[in-house]
């Protein structure tokens, strides 16, 4: 066996072609064939470069391999190799077939991607400045970006990443950080240098928004979530029990504030106390962001859980626009226009939209009527469970009454009200009446349903409002507008589910804050691959583009070989080659994987023979 080199040009570009090859016998004579094929490599390369896998921008580049610079890491391969020099004589291996073998195989797909789109969006030049280099063993740039490419990746805390996932990864190839310089206390001290540049991260993204995708601030959403706590926290004056969206009542949370885009980029983020109500959150960030970006021009659209006459006060006074959601109650005042069948604009199927009056006559505002026939169907379905499951309730009380008749009414009725603020939208359509015998006692319910409350339900099924003080007058325009609100709620389900924001293992403030700051730049990074794919035509499902590239590995290829009288070892890392479609995928986006084999220097002697 032997190692076969052949030099070949494309393009004007000159590159060598590596095959494992055997002679064998013939009756014609001695024949070779090639077992397998090694791929390309730049000839600058193909004496092998003692540096390892850490020079992998300079393997694929064709440049020679630079002298190792500890606080550097080496810059993924995104441009054409230049020409190489004139090609050395081809080099022979004997190999031996029978010992080769592989080892050391590590996901290498998902945490490429993430660290190409940290690059692309200059992650790496940012923190290069904010914090530069010490005495420490690893800079903190590439422990952020480890950090972050874990969460994108894996959704690990730092002792999972540090103790299981760093090793199963190619990363320590990529940003050049040994497996043994990993550990759970360098991820959290990097945790604490990182949170002290928030805002400066979150400028810098804004820009880098604006200059790669053409992104306009002209519309901002602005949406609340809360994530909750695996433990007290108890040092934590933010932890607190509130409002749980995460249907963890039992829990400690915080909540957290969301700015984005209509594209769904995250802009900025707060971090309040768990028991903080959304609607008075609606200052704080409005007067952070124009703090950190000025008061220009720009529309803020919310849902109607930031809506008060407070609110609505404040941004007038800032001269702010504003398009938002108003309470269920505003619909009272139109039940009668919900009933009529012109001047509707028909905005897609089932999707009807009118300008109506202001029902106070309000200068400078306008709302807009919408009514869903596919959101009336689903809230009426929910309104039914409601109502069956409230009448269920009160039926089994009605059975226990009548079973055992009870002296204490103040019980009963407790009992009742638990019944119905367990079923609060039915509450209204199913009424109950505490029947007493000739005792006094209470001896069962007289359940019935409100045919007039139920008719009204129905009529406001399906149907919402919206306040503006746009100058805009197309009610279509401004209910698409509105719409872009799916953005940040869907981020909040790609930070939650995809990224693994809760639950939140650390207890101190100021980690958890660093916490959510590692999970807001995973979701730039998630949010920015899905614009990458769109500005490509490749849509918008990251997820799936990255289950695509979770097949691509890397591995170490062992070729015995055969040198004189003694036989060593030829150690090749290798990243494999994507199936058809990834590969695809990846071209559309510029990324290119590493094409030859590398040379690690550590070849072990052997037995002769």
């Amino acid at each position: 066996m032997f190692l076969r080199r052949k030099n070949k040009s494309a393009r004007g570009v000159g590159y060598s072609y590596w095959s494992l090859c055997e002679t064998y016998r013939t009756a014609r004579g001695p024949r070779q064939r090639v077992v397998a094929s090694l791929g390309k490599l730049a000839d600058a390369e193909a004496a092998g470069l003692a540096q390892g896998w850490g020079d992998l921008s300079a393997l694929l580049s064709g440049a020679p391999a630079p002298a190792p610079k500890p606080a550097a890491a080496p810059d993924l391969p995104e441009l054409a190799p230049p020409p190489p020099a004139a090609a050395p004589p081809p080099a022979w291996e004997q190999v031996d077939v029978r010992g080769v073998r592989v080892e050391r195989t590590r996901d290498f797909g998902e945490v490429y991607l993430g660290l190409a789109l940290w690059r692309r969006l200059k992650l790496d030049e940012l923190l290069a400045t904010l914090l530069p280099a010490g005495r420490e063993t690893v800079d903190w740039g590439r422990v952020a970006a480890l950090l972050t490419i874990a969460r994108f990746c894996a959704q690990r805390s730092e002792l999972g990443i540090a103790e299981h996932w760093y090793n199963t990864t190619a990363l320590d190839d990529l940003l050049g950080v040994a497996p043994a310089l990993v550990n759970d206390d360098r991820l959290y001290r990097a945790l604490d240098q990182l949170g002290e540049h928030k805002d400066a991260l979150c400028t810098h993204l804004m820009e880098r928004y604006r200059q790669w995708f053409g992104v306009r601030f002209e519309f901002l959403l602005y949406d609340v979530t809360s994530t909750f706590f695996e433990g007290q926290a108890a040092r934590n004056d933010q932890a607190q029990r509130g409002y749980s969206r995460d249907q963890r009542p039992d829990c400690k949370q915080v909540c957290i504030g969301l700015v984005c885009t209509p594209e769904g980029l995250p802009l900025s983020f707060e971090v309040f106390p768990g028991n903080r109500a959304d609607v008075t959150t609606v200052e704080e960030i409005v007067t952070s962001m124009e703090t950190k970006y000025g008061a220009a021009e720009r529309i803020w659209v919310m849902d109607r859980g930031m809506v008060s006459e407070a609110n609505i006060a404040f941004l007038r006074a800032r001269q702010a626009r504003y398009l938002v959601g108003t309470p269920k109650s505003w619909l009272r005042h139109h039940e009668a226009t919900l009933l009529e069948q012109s001047d509707w604009h028909q905005v897609q199927d089932g999707l009807e939209v009118r300008l109506v009056a202001h029902p106070d006559g309000e200068a400078g505002e306008k709302y807009v009527l919408c009514r869903s026939a596919a959101r009336a169907e689903k809230e009426r379905a929910m309104l039914q469970r409601q109502s069956d499951g409230l009448t269920a309730a009160l039926v089994k009380i009605d059975a226990w009454l009548s079973r055992t008749p009870q002296t204490d009414l103040e019980a009963v009725g407790r009992r009742i009200g638990r019944a119905l603020g367990k079923y609060p939208a039915a509450a209204a359509i199913v009424q109950a009446r505490v029947q007493c015998d000739s005792a006094g006692r209470a001896a069962g319910l007289q359940i019935a349903s409100d045919l007039a409350a139920g008719q009204k339900a129905h009529r406001q099924k399906g149907a919402y409002l919206l306040r503006t003080n746009c100058e805009e007058t197309d009610p279509a325009q401004l209910w698409r507008w509105y719409i872009q609100l799916v953005q940040a709620e869907a981020a909040f389900r790609t930070a939650k589910s995809d990224l693994g924001l809760r639950p939140i293992y650390h207890q101190l403030e100021d980690r958890v804050q660093a916490h959510i700051l590692v999970c807001f730049l995973a979701l730039a990074l998630w949010r920015t691959l899905e614009q990458w794919m769109h500005a490509k035509g490749l849509g918008t499902c990251a997820r799936q583009l990255l289950k695509n590239v979770a097949g691509i590995k890397s591995m170490d290829v062992l070729l015995p070989v055969k040198r004189g009288e003694l036989t060593t070892e030829l150690r090749l890392r290798v990243v494999a080659t994507p199936e058809p479609e990834t590969a695809q995928l990846l071209a559309h986006l510029g990324l290119r994987l590493p094409k030859g084999p590398k040379e690690i220097a550590n070849v072990v002697p052997k037995t002769g023979g």
